[in-house]
């Protein structure tokens, strides 16, 4: 099994200029790439395959002896991104390949790279041709397990993230302890089937107007322009900041779920297809319900804790007292039913999350 393991990395003045090149070489081997794919195609009628511009990669990089600076591992991925894209285009799932400029290509992959931990909270990854680069580790990994290492420009820092193998823990006996129902939901970003309701602080409305302001301004300036590029970093920012927020309290949320609790139950809700709802799409990627779930996982797995997804159908609209179906749209926050029980809505569905998810384990509720 592989996890993610995502740290802030710090390169020197030269090893960020060395970077920087490198992202400008592979971009340009993409887009001569495409070019190449599309070229083909209206001669000869088919494709270029991956396998097919691979091995014409030597023979571009005698004709461009700048290229010897770059090594080969992370040229081959350049090409397997493309050939990503070409797939991902034939089975509906993503537009026809564009053309990249230096924004829309901001990482580069590979393989077999030394990245380790020293003592603290400092590390390094090498890379050939750049050399050290200082990773800030604030957690632990196992440098014999890394598999392969991506490194991204974004808002004016550099990351880097680490594949990092796992071992899958072997099936354990489920002994009936805390367990704990969550929904995730708009107005409180998780409700517990405990009664604890987590509120949504709502970070990008927060800072929509501000948002606005900075995408008005750089329309303003001119293309090209100095201007126009500190503008768009100090926009780039502003979105790194709603983002770390979001994570930083999701953490929080699922720390605290994690800490108190041994079985932990949520729904298995479908967020690509529910981001389709225009009404709701920002709403949804504000709350973060997939990344709350992501953290909840392994957290679960790390301690050794059950983490279980169940079927959200009906949860909300079922009384978690007698089980009778009482129908409400979203506007009706109070679940009422003429059993007598009187409920927060976000409260009842966590509730019948959590008899959904002891009932898959087989234990009584």
């Amino acid at each position: 099994m592989m996890t993610c393991q995502h740290f802030l990395i710090e390169p020197t003045k030269e090893q960020e200029e060395k970077l920087f090149y490198t992202l400008y070489l592979c971009r340009k081997l993409y887009n001569y790439s495409l070019e190449q794919r599309i070229k083909h195609y209206k001669e000869c009628g088919k494709g270029l395959t991956y396998k097919e511009q691979q091995n014409m990669l030597p023979k571009y990089k005698k004709e461009h002896p700048e290229y010897k600076l770059v090594q080969s591992q992370i040229l081959q991925d350049v090409l397997r991104r493309l050939d990503r894209a070409y797939k991902n285009f034939f089975d509906k799932r993503a537009k026809y390949s564009k053309f990249k400029d230096k924004y829309h290509y901001t990482s580069i992959t590979l393989p077999q790279c030394e990245a380790k931990r020293n003592f603290g909270k400092e590390g390094y990854v090498y890379i050939k041709n750049i050399g050290h680069i200082k990773i800030k580790a604030h957690r632990n990994f196992d440098p014999t397990k890394v598999k392969t290492i991506n490194i991204k420009y974004h808002a004016g820092k550099w990351y880097i993230n680490l594949s990092v193998e796992v071992e899958e823990e072997k099936e354990k006996t489920v002994i009936r302890e805390k367990a704990i129902g969550v929904d995730k939901g708009i107005n409180s970003i998780a409700a517990t089937s405990d009664g604890e309701l987590y509120s949504n602080p709502r970070w990008l409305q927060k800072s929509e107007k501000k948002l606005k302001r900075l995408q008005r301004q750089i329309s303003r300036k001119k293309k090209g322009s100095k201007n126009r590029e500190k503008q768009k970093k100090r926009l780039a920012k502003l979105h790194e900041k709603v983002a770390n927020q979001r994570r930083d309290y999701l953490h929080k949320i699922s720390y605290n779920i994690v800490k108190h609790n041994d079985i932990i139950c949520v729904e298995d809700l479908q967020v690509k297809n529910m981001m389709k709802n225009h009404k709701l799409a920002k709403s949804i990627a504000n709350a973060g319900w997939g990344m709350l779930d992501k953290y909840l996982q392994y957290k679960a797995e790390k301690e050794g804790k059950i983490f279980v997804k169940v079927d959200p159908a009906y949860t909300s609209q079922r009384c978690s007292r007698c089980g009778e179906v009482v129908e409400k749209d979203l506007s009706v926050r109070i679940h009422k039913c003429e059993c007598g029980l009187e409920i927060d809505r976000d409260v009842n569905a966590a509730i019948n999350i959590l008899y959904e998810g002891l009932k898959q384990l087989g234990i009584a509720a």
